[in-house]
């Protein structure tokens, strides 16, 4: 399949004329134990295109690299429901590591841990920076549609 660049930085096959309709989505999420976490990476990483794959190479819902999708026993990273647990292992991973402080743990699912560890925080790089403010702003107003309080992250 061909990819076509989008702007974000991602690409779509050509077999992907849209992202996961609203009752794909929604089939997805009622899935026990789903959390809001997984929602807004898929939102931030791929826009809900299960077919996404980024200029690096990362590839499905959650954006998986190869290597990440290999260590999280992942099959199909094209596969809604494999990229989705593959992503969700890695995202509680990531929580574990940085002892559920949200930024560091975004960026270092953006970015890498090693790029987080070498700066001591989320590493300057405009991408990353950009997408952890994303990121966190659909967290923002997926709670406040359902009607919860927002907590605040940990810097």
């Amino acid at each position: 399949f061909a990819p076509s660049t989008r702007s974000s930085g991602a690409s779509r096959t050509s077999r992907s004329t849209a992202a996961l309709s609203l009752p794909d989505t929604r089939k997805i999420t009622r899935r026990p134990r789903f959390r809001i976490g997984k929602v807004i990476v898929m939102r931030g990483e791929s826009g809900f295109d299960p077919f996404a794959i980024s200029r690096k190479g990362a590839q499905g819902l959650m954006q998986l690299m190869p290597a990440t999708a290999r260590m999280h026993g992942v099959r199909e990273s094209f596969r809604p429901s494999d990229n989705i647990d593959g992503g969700a292992r890695h995202l509680r991973m990531l929580i574990d590591r940085y002892g559920g402080n949200l930024p560091l743990t975004l960026a270092a699912y953006n970015a890498g841990a090693g790029r987080v560890e070498a700066a001591g925080g989320v590493p300057d790089i405009t991408e990353t920076r950009e997408y952890v403010l994303k990121v966190l702003r659909y967290r923002k107003q997926y709670l406040e549609a359902e009607g919860g309080s927002v907590l605040q992250a940990r810097p």
